[in-house]
């Protein structure tokens, strides 16, 4: 799957949050700076700005990416284009394997720059680039805290402070996707503004024939985690999701709120509101259903905002997961597009300058919009392209305005630990469409998972 090319093929359907491009970069110095043998974390550490660049001589960045993401790709071509001595050799998995394979890839094969899954475990473990300096000298610190969070890691592997270990390519967040043909036949003109209101459409819809929700659950990453986080947003504080995630001392997933989560989510499988083969289906999949017309709603990320501005034009809408009681505040899957540098990375300073210029530049910036569909990283009076009021784009950017505004940001559940979403949630949620698990089984065999992983 490796290849050298300054322009890696790219693939119209996106994967999930936590689900987007891997990048490995190597063979880059600073401007008179030579080779390094010496493991990143040991041969950087300038805050002059001058020697976080990319240098002029001729280099190649390689790049392990998720398949099936334009957006990676997309900038790739554009850094190539605005610094012509750079090229890229991509390699592409699916984000199970990349998963999987996360820890293993760092220490032996280490990347100069990497997509990556979750960060605490491997902070802890040393495989990550401190990237303080870098932030100093590029100014990330003069950017929103809130952006970076997530990616500072303690000495614990406790998330939300301590050194920075990543960055994002943008800012994403989940919600639910409609198809407004669809939607128009059932009488639904304006997205719901409750659960129970959402719970009506649904119904209508399976009654309709139409198929309310073709959310894939296959394989190791299953899908039905966006929506059950959704509804935990709807029923519960943020924080504590964010608490749980970010590994914080005490915290639990089986909450009384969560517990009502879980149990709506079991009300919707058994209500037959999902896809009979939601157990089989996987992301691709369930893009190509949607896209064909084949069910009414998905619970995805903006990432797919520009794919199906290109593939159904003015045809699709987008509103958050809504309250449990009208006029509640909402709460949304928001996490940046997580990158890495291992700590044995030849050459850090070209890989922290390329995620300097996606945020701060005006041609990379609109490329994160235009085919990310997400909010670019970076400092918050930064260039934003415009957008057609009308685009399913422009409903996502809206909604994570709201999400702001509502203190309602939270990381992904299944990036508490590495192996969590792959070992615990999806099996889990899985056993749950099959029958054979409870809402309450649930979350207690995740906590216990959780607390086994951590050492909790």
């Amino acid at each position: 799957m490796s290849r050298t090319t300054a322009h890696p093929r790219r693939a119209v359907a996106a994967a999930s949050l936590c689900l987007a491009g891997i990048l490995t970069v190597t063979a880059c110095s600073a401007p008179g700076g030579g080779t390094s043998d010496e493991p990143a974390s040991t041969a950087g550490g300038s805050t002059d700005k001058a020697d976080w660049t990319c240098g002029t001589d001729d280099v190649t960045l390689s790049a392990y990416v998720e398949t099936g993401f334009p957006l990676a790709g997309k900038l790739f071509d554009e850094f190539s284009k605005q610094y012509p001595n750079v090229k890229f050799d991509v390699r592409e998995d699916q984000f199970a394997v990349l998963t999987q394979n996360a820890p293993r890839v760092l220490a032996d094969n280490p990347p100069d720059l990497m997509r990556l899954p979750q960060v605490s475990e491997l902070a802890k473990d040393g495989l990550l680039y401190d990237l303080d300096d870098a932030a100093t000298a590029l100014g990330w610190d003069e950017w929103p805290a809130s952006q970076l969070e997530q990616m500072r890691v303690d000495a614990d592997g406790r998330r939300g402070n301590g050194p920075l270990y990543a960055q994002g390519l943008n800012y994403s967040m989940t919600g639910v996707f409609y198809n407004k043909e669809l939607a128009a036949q059932i009488g639904m003109t304006t997205p719901p503004e409750t659960l129970a209101e959402l719970d009506e459409w649904m119904q209508k819809a399976k009654d309709a024939g139409i198929t309310p929700m073709a959310q894939f659950n296959g394989g190791a990453t299953g899908g039905l985690a966006f929506p059950l986080q959704g509804l935990m947003a709807s029923y519960g504080d943020p924080g504590m999701i964010n608490a749980w995630t970010f590994q914080q001392p005490g915290a639990s997933i089986d909450t009384e709120s969560n517990l009502k989560a879980a149990e709506h989510l079991q009300k919707w499988v058994e209500a037959g509101y999902f896809a009979d083969d939601v157990n089989s289906l996987d992301y691709s999949m369930m893009m190509s259903r949607f896209i064909d017309g084949k069910s009414l709603f998905i619970f995805n990320g903006d990432w797919e905002s520009g794919n199906l501005d290109t593939q159904m034009p003015g045809k699709v809408g987008f509103f958050l997961v809504p309250p449990a009681e009208a006029g509640g505040k909402v709460g949304a899957m928001s996490a940046p597009l997580t990158y890495g540098i291992s700590a044995k990375a030849e050459h850090p300073q070209c890989a922290a300058f390329f995620l300097d210029w996606i945020a701060t530049n005006d041609e990379a910036r609109t490329i994160a919009v235009e085919v990310g569909g997400s909010h670019p990283m970076g400092p918050s009076d930064a260039f934003m392209p415009e957008v057609d009021g009308d685009s399913v784009t422009a409903q996502t950017l809206a909604a994570g305005a709201t999400i702001a505004k509502d203190n309602g940001s939270m990381e992904f559940i299944a990036n508490a630990t590495g192996a969590i979403y792959a070992k615990s949630w999806t099996p889990n949620l899985q056993k749950l469409v099959a029958g054979e698990q409870d809402a309450k089984g649930l979350l207690e065999a995740v906590q216990k998972d959780y607390e086994s992983e951590i050492g909790g």
